[in-house]
């Protein structure tokens, strides 16, 4: 049993990572709605999907430049200056990001407002692109002010508040949405363009709530705060200048990172259309575009917003360790949260690519293609899932470039293949989903092998790959006979859903079932030591 101190440690970080999962679920259910809305709205669909999609990525490639590494960057800064007591320098980080991503993220409004119709008509070559990222050019600043503030937060352990502020922001895009797209549609005879633009206009909007938000928690917690500042111990003097240079140092990398990112879906915005279109119609290419950009991403996305609970909450959770020279908790957190990514994956991976026609027929009964597209891409989530907490365990260790050249690795490779496979008329989309995965998979190759070095990770093969891939196995084959058995007695859908649920039931047993998680990985959990006398009670352990 581990130790009292210890305990009370991985409770901790559990906490933080059950709230930003929650948030997560919560944010991807939201947006899910608004998604749906949106491909099945007359007059929206593929086609609508393709402007959509292909001007936001553009906006998220601005975005990441501006502002999408800072919160893990400020929160790892600001965690290590807390760790040792200097709440009065963790403070001043926090003041100086606030300007410096503030003066950052308004030249990215200005880029984007000024540079739309280059961008839509010679980069993207979607013309009707660019009202979206017309109406998007606002959120860059808004979103970089609330990064450094999110970051704050975070680096104090207080990640419910930024939890809280990405579900509001999330409601109030899914509400602003179907709101403004109907009232444009019904302005203008239901225009696919200005549709699109109507649902970026929703976007801003809901990135302002979320800034709104989290400056109005600053404000009444401001007292706190300055208390908190005088008792500060062990702080020492660093002149503006030296604080930049320090907030750059780790949001550069960090950046770097999000821009590979970024710049990998910005890849199929880029290629797809153009090359597709020099052996089909432009409308074909343009829609089949839009199934990856609009409903194959959204799904994907989905096991992906749940486990980036773990990269975010590993970032200040590391770093306060490591700061304290805590190396063993640093690394069971590590092993763990890897583990737990690896059986969040798998069985999510498997769901989409057994369940792709059923859920696709479930999700867009009015734009129902692309189940082939899907299970190919669905492969590239679980190195992307795993990536993800490799990523953060990373960062959090400082090793903060190494994510960036091991996407940046795969990335050339996928740019490579997408001119390669796009080109091919008999793979012509799907070649873009195979690029995606071999990218993923070099990435995760790359990341894994440098974490190693670093953390002496408890992972055998039989736990780790072998015993969560028994349990998936079982989970469809039962789920999957269960739906071919209701299917015919119920409605196609009903026996999707009871079917999903089914297999989530299954999984969850068969995990304990297999002793995957060992006795230390349970009470890591929460509330774990009351999980393990349960399972010891019904002799399981």
């Amino acid at each position: 049993m581990p130790t009292r101190k210890n305990k009370i440690k991985a409770e901790s970080f559990m906490h933080g990572v059950i709230i930003i999962m929650i948030s997560q679920i919560m944010v991807k259910l939201l947006g899910l709605i608004y998604t749906l809305y949106l491909t099945n709205r007359k007059g929206f669909g593929d086609a609508g999907n393709a402007i959509y999609a292909s001007g936001y990525q553009i906006y998220a490639l601005l975005l990441t430049i501006s502002s999408i590494g800072v919160p893990n960057a400020i929160s790892k800064l600001v965690s290590e200056k807390l760790a040792i007591g200097d709440n009065r320098g963790a403070h001043r980080i926090f003041k100086v990001a606030l300007v410096t991503f503030g003066i950052i993220g308004s030249i990215g409004t200005i880029l984007l407002f000024f540079g739309a119709h280059f961008l839509a008509y010679n980069l993207i070559q979607i013309s009707e692109a660019e009202l979206t990222l017309i109406a998007l050019s606002p959120a860059i600043f808004f979103v970089s002010i609330s990064s450094v503030m999110r970051g704050y937060f975070n680096g104090r352990r207080t990640l419910k508040i930024t939890a809280r502020a990405q579900i509001l922001e999330q409601i109030f895009k899914t509400t602003l949405t179907i709101i403004i797209v109907e009232i444009v549609a019904h302005m203008t005879s239901t225009s696919t363009e200005l549709m699109a633009a109507g649902a970026n206009i929703a976007t801003t909007l809901a990135t302002f709530s979320s800034f709104v938000y989290l400056f109005i928690y600053y404000r009444l917690r401001r007292k706190e705060i300055g208390r908190e500042i005088e008792q500060s111990v062990n702080y020492k003097y660093e002149n503006v200048n030296k604080i930049i240079k320090k907030i750059l140092m780790v949001s550069i990398p960090l950046t770097l990172s999000a821009i590979m990112t970024s710049f990998n879906k910005n890849i199929d915005s880029f290629t797809v259309k153009r090359i597709l279109s020099t052996y089909m119609s432009s409308d074909i290419a343009t829609k089949l575009y839009g199934q990856l950009g609009g409903k194959v991403d959204t799904l994907i996305n989905l096991p992906l917003s749940i486990n980036i609970a773990f990269a975010t909450a590993l970032v200040p959770a590391i770093s306060a360790t490591i700061a304290q020279k805590d190396n063993e908790t640093a690394t069971k957190r590590t092993s763990f949260s890897l583990l737990t990514s690896m059986l969040i994956g798998l069985p999510c991976v498997a769901g989409l690519i057994f369940f792709a026609q059923q859920i696709l027929n479930l999700l867009y009964p009015n734009a129902n293609e692309g189940a082939l597209l899907l299970q190919l891409t669905a492969i590239s989530a679980i190195f992307s899932i795993l990536s993800q907490t490799i990523n953060g365990a990373l960062q959090g260790f400082g090793k903060v470039l190494i994510p960036a050249v091991a996407l940046g690795i795969g990335v050339i490779v996928k740019l490579i293949l997408n001119f390669v496979l796009l080109s091919i008329p008999e793979l012509n989309i799907y070649g873009a989903a195979i690029a995606s995965t071999v990218c993923q998979m070099i990435a995760f190759v790359i990341a894994f092998n440098k974490l190693k070095k670093y953390v002496n990770l408890d992972l055998p093969l039989k736990k780790f790959v072998i015993k969560p891939i028994i349990a998936t196995m079982i989970m469809i084959i039962c789920s999957y006979t269960l739906f071919l058995t209701l299917n015919g007695i119920i409605s196609e859908n009903r026996a999707t859903i009871i079917s999903i649920v089914f297999a989530i039931i299954i999984y969850i047993i068969l995990v304990f079932e297999l002793k995957i998680y060992n006795k230390e990985d349970i009470y890591m959990l929460p509330k774990g030591n009351k999980i393990y006398k349960i399972l010891e009670k019904i002799k399981i352990y």
